[in-house]
């Protein structure tokens, strides 16, 4: 290379929109860059001759220190995604630590020992698009898969859950649990109370009865209007009716009052439906909520304010 293009290939590692340094055999920074002189804030002096390491100590054993090792000793390019090194190096742009994409390759340089490159690409921007996509997209499987009045699981969630959890059960021989619960003379209750109070009471039931479960696999779900199913994985009748009462009882707890309600307490209470699909006699989905809505049905003809089981 003539002595003339020297200096315009210098102004070329100046002039390009990433950093650019370059190391020699001992690792002594040889060429920084503008670039990495405008976001690092160490100027050219400060650096150049210096082991990369003692300016920049946070690299000492890490990924960058392996790839720089590969580059110098075994002529081996690394390219560094930001997925594993979101910001290896200490650069900063509009008051924000830059994310990074790095690549290391070996230079060779007559009459020399061999040299290497890092490139510094800025993703920052790049990586912030796919956290607001990501972001975006959790916003939209919470929209899809919740009901936007009580924020529980809507019926599009609790079918998907019922096939999954019905499928396990099959293939484990365990037992699957369903319970409909309903919010009694809920129709009186609007009626009197207006919408919104209605809106409330039903927000108020879910919050409690789905705080109530205690497992993962355990799903609440707003079946439709005051209606609500719950899934209880790997859960028998007589579990089933612990927690059908434990339910009933945590509505009544709650003291919302109902002058319309026939109840002696003129509060709001619930009636629970309770459909088991045992271990040994495994049943389509079809006929598990067809059992657990015919056991609500009878409680509610029973009185409501309680639990019945088929």
């Amino acid at each position: 290379m003539t002595p003339q293009r020297l200096p315009l290939l210098e102004s070329v590692f100046c002039a390009v929109s990433l950093g650019a340094i370059v190391l020699d055999q001992e690792r002594r920074i040889v060429l920084w860059n503008a670039w990495m002189v405008r976001h690092s804030g160490l100027a050219h002096e400060q650096v150049l001759g210096h082991d990369l390491f003692e300016i920049c100590h946070g690299l000492r054993g890490g990924r960058v220190d392996a790839a720089i090792q590969h580059a110098l000793h075994n002529n081996f390019p690394s390219l560094l995604s930001q997925t594993l090194n979101k910001a290896p190096f200490a650069l900063y742009a509009r008051g924000e630590r830059i994310q990074q994409a790095l690549e290391v390759t070996p230079i060779a340089v007559d009459g020399a020992a061999r040299h290497c490159l890092i490139q510094i690409s800025d993703v920052s921007i790049a990586v912030g698009r796919e956290k607001l996509l990501r972001e975006q997209a959790m916003v939209l499987r919470s929209q899809t898969f919740s009901d936007g009045l009580t924020g529980i699981a809507n019926r599009r969630h609790f079918d998907v859950a019922m096939e999954k959890e019905h499928r396990r059960a099959k293939r484990s021989s365990t037992p699957l649990t369903l319970l409909m619960i309903d919010i009694d003379h809920f129709k009186a209750y609007n009626d009197h109370y207006g919408h919104q109070k209605g809106d409330q009471c039903l927000i108020q039931v879910a919050a409690a009865l789905a705080g109530m479960l205690k497992r993962p696999c355990d799903l609440m779900a707003r079946y439709g209007g005051e209606e609500f199913a719950m899934i209880l994985p790997e859960t028998d009748v007589e579990q089933a009716m612990l927690m059908a009462d434990a339910i009933r009882a945590r509505a009544q707890e709650l003291a919302i009052p109902h002058e319309r309600s026939s109840d002696a307490s003129q509060l709001v209470t619930v009636s629970i439906g309770i459909a088991t699909q045992k271990a040994d006699a495994p049943v389509e989905i079809e006929a598990l909520i067809g059992s657990a809505d015919r056991a609500l049905y009878q409680a509610k003809r029973g009185g409501r304010n309680r639990i019945a089981t088929v």
